[in-house]
């Protein structure tokens, strides 16, 4: 019932979608895929579909294309013969290669801003892969030839992956590059902090040198007479002497509140 569903080229494209969508789920990179319903282009000949855009950092793209015929590689399975076996493995491996033809004719890459200089050609199945190579030993070489790279789930699962990792980098140069601008800031609002820190001791300073100054005075010239005059006025109140402010305040000690003298980290995301 399978193989005769998969004889339909509506179910085998719907089941080739979602053999790539549990192949990205697997690799980790649901996040950076956008799949057929979400992007088109528009060539000469047409509007055209990539079943899936993968994004790489930096704003680069891959196109991966699973519409791949299967007809052949089902009759050579319902085959009961050797002879009838083989004569459909050479028609799959010749539809698979004409199919990479075609492939090669969408360039796909001449569509998608900053893509590289080739697609990937998705087979759903590790088996239609080994199959159509085994039938035509130079199949991969004609892929590169043609700028079409052919990949099995493993094959793409492995490829994904290494673009997880990439922004996985990506995220680690951009989180550098966070803590850099905070760090920054931080030791700047520190310095400013500083510095307001030490015009307020300064004016304390000040303000305790004009008491001082206050009371020498007050002691010499007005509290002199002033006790004069309890000589001749009758109270019970006596006038103090005033004492000066000897404490003072505390120099910053810290130089970086004074000086900044920070390196920052370069705001070049390769070297952060």
């Amino acid at each position: 019932t399978l193989a005769t569903a998969l004889r339909s080229p509506h179910v085998r494209g719907r089941w080739g979608e979602i053999q790539l969508k549990r192949v990205v789920e697997l690799a980790g990179m649901l996040p950076y895929c956008d799949f057929a319903e979400q992007v088109s282009t528009t060539a000469e000949d047409g509007r055209r579909r990539p079943d899936l855009v993968v994004r790489l950092p930096g704003g680069k793209q891959i196109v991966v294309d699973a519409k791949v015929p299967l007809a052949a590689y089902l009759d050579s399975i319902e085959a009961t013969d050797d002879e009838t076996r083989a004569r459909k493995l050479a028609d799959h491996a010749r539809q698979v290669r004409d199919h990479l033809g075609k492939l090669s004719q969408k360039a796909y890459w001449q569509q998608f801003a900053d893509s590289p200089d080739s697609v990937v050609m998705f087979l759903p199945d590790e088996g239609f892969f080994r199959a159509a190579w085994e039938q035509d030993a130079e199949l991969v070489e004609r892929g590169v030839r043609a700028r079409v790279h052919i990949a099995s789930p493993t094959t793409l699962i492995a490829l994904l992956q290494a673009v997880a990792y990439g922004w996985q980098q990506e995220k680690v140069a951009a989180d550098a590059r966070t803590v850099n601008d905070l760090g920054r800031k931080v030791y700047e609002s520190l310095s400013v902090m500083g510095g307001h820190f030490a015009k307020v001791g300064t004016s304390l300073d000040r303000a305790v040198t004009a008491y001082n100054q206050a009371i020498a005075s007050t002691e010499r010239r007005v509290l002199p007479p002033a006790r004069k005059l309890s000589e001749h006025v009758i109270s019970d109140k006596q006038i103090d002497e005033l004492e000066p402010i000897t404490t003072q305040t505390a120099p910053l000690q810290a130089p970086e509140l004074a000086q900044p003298t920070l390196e920052v980290l370069p705001r070049d995301a390769n070297a952060a």
